[in-house]
């Protein structure tokens, strides 16, 4: 039965590459700097569930854990985060400094987790091994999660909250405002099902969790590029 979730993040990986594609097709257009951000962390998110669906299909590689750790449980939300700086910054300045430190904290992420050792081979067995029990508990790689992901999740979600509110009560926005809270709670299903699903051992949960959250995410994308001409001092999503 587990194995047959493989379908759940293959379809997130599916989903998640047409997303970006959208965004990169977005770019190429109107050269919209957080469009070229999230499309990165789009193309991330999609690597990270086809490591996934492949680990849960076949059996875990020390390869395929690093790959779905690196760019699904390290990287993704503070690339999202930063695209949406982009979005909402009145200052290019501010986002743009920002992604140079975002370059050196991916870089330092990539030598660590490709460097790290695996201090437990044997949970690669599992259908959903844990980064504490691949990497350690306490070992940089697994920190890494903590310390990247979780802030910027927090800082995402309140931007898209900070973004609606500024929308509130102007039905030519009703679009934007409701595809921003869409973005947001989209984040929020895949934090909440991926750490509950991971931390119980529940592959189902987990995997759902990916593609309704993409799904989401996407839909709100969607909602909000139905609106007119964006605004000269944009507050919400494209």
């Amino acid at each position: 039965m587990l194995r047959r979730m493989w379908v759940f993040p293959f379809a997130a990986g599916v989903v998640a590459l047409v997303f970006a594609g959208l965004l990169v097709r977005g770019f190429v257009l109107r050269r919209r700097p957080f469009q070229a951000v999230w499309a990165i962390a789009l193309l991330m998110y999609a690597t990270a569930s086809f490591a996934l669906f492949l680990g849960v299909l076949d059996g875990w590689t020390e390869t395929e854990f690093r790959v779905y750790w690196l760019f699904g449980a390290v990287l993704n939300v503070p690339w999202l985060f930063l695209g949406e700086v982009y979005l909402l910054a009145k200052r290019r300045w501010i986002a743009d400094a920002l992604l140079v430190v975002m370059l050196f904290l991916t870089a330092y992420a990539v030598a660590q987790v490709r460097g790290a050792t695996v201090a437990d081979a044997s949970v690669l067995s599992k259908d959903l091994p844990l980064g504490k029990e691949v990497f350690g508990a306490g070992s940089q790689p697994h920190r890494l999660a903590q310390y990247y992901a979780y802030p910027a999740y927090l800082l995402l979600v309140a931007a898209c909250v900070w973004s609606a509110w500024g929308m509130r009560g102007r039905p030519e926005l009703r679009d934007r405002f409701m595809g921003t809270l869409l973005i947001a709670i989209g984040a929020t299903i895949v934090a909440i099902g991926s750490g509950v699903g991971a931390g119980l051992d529940v592959v189902p949960l987990f995997s759902i969790s990916l593609l309704a959250g993409i799904a989401v995410m996407f839909w709100g994308f969607l909602r909000a590029s139905r609106s007119g001409p964006r605004p000269e001092t944009a507050s919400s999503t494209p």
